[in-house]
């Protein structure tokens, strides 16, 4: 084979390579989601399927830090987590990270925070 065949075959069995290497889940298979809020915090949602169960989080930004939230966590409108939750530093955000069960079919995931001081909700859903 002649050098103006053998390079461009092997630049294309390398994308190749880097496709199927990409595509078989080499952990950029979660699914995020931004929600919204009815102040000026912002929300955030991502799940990802393993080993069996759902791994997911929830996350509210607030920009201050140690304020309280109810949170809630929902899949298929049935509640799978409710507790509380504090802003730290140094984003001024909570994070709430759990493993559910990976129910048949799609799971329709619901995080719910609620800032009882203000008032203030925030709801990010995803589908997964």
């Amino acid at each position: 084979m002649n050098r103006r065949i053998l390079i461009p075959l092997t630049t294309a069995a390398a994308a190749m390579a880097l496709a199927v290497s990409a595509a078989s889940g080499s952990g950029s298979d979660d699914i995020r989601k931004t929600g919204t809020c009815t102040g000026s915090s912002s929300s955030k949602i991502k799940a990802k399927a393993r080993d069996g169960r759902l791994e997911v989080e929830f996350e509210v930004d607030q920009n201050r830090n140690g304020v309280k939230w109810k949170v809630r966590l929902k899949d298929n409108g049935k509640r799978v987590f409710r507790g509380r939750a504090r802003t730290k530093a140094p984003s001024g955000s909570f994070s709430i990270e759990r493993k559910i069960a990976n129910l048949p079919g799609t799971d329709a995931i619901t995080g719910i925070g609620k800032n009882p001081a203000t008032g203030e909700r925030c709801v990010a859903k995803l589908k997964i």
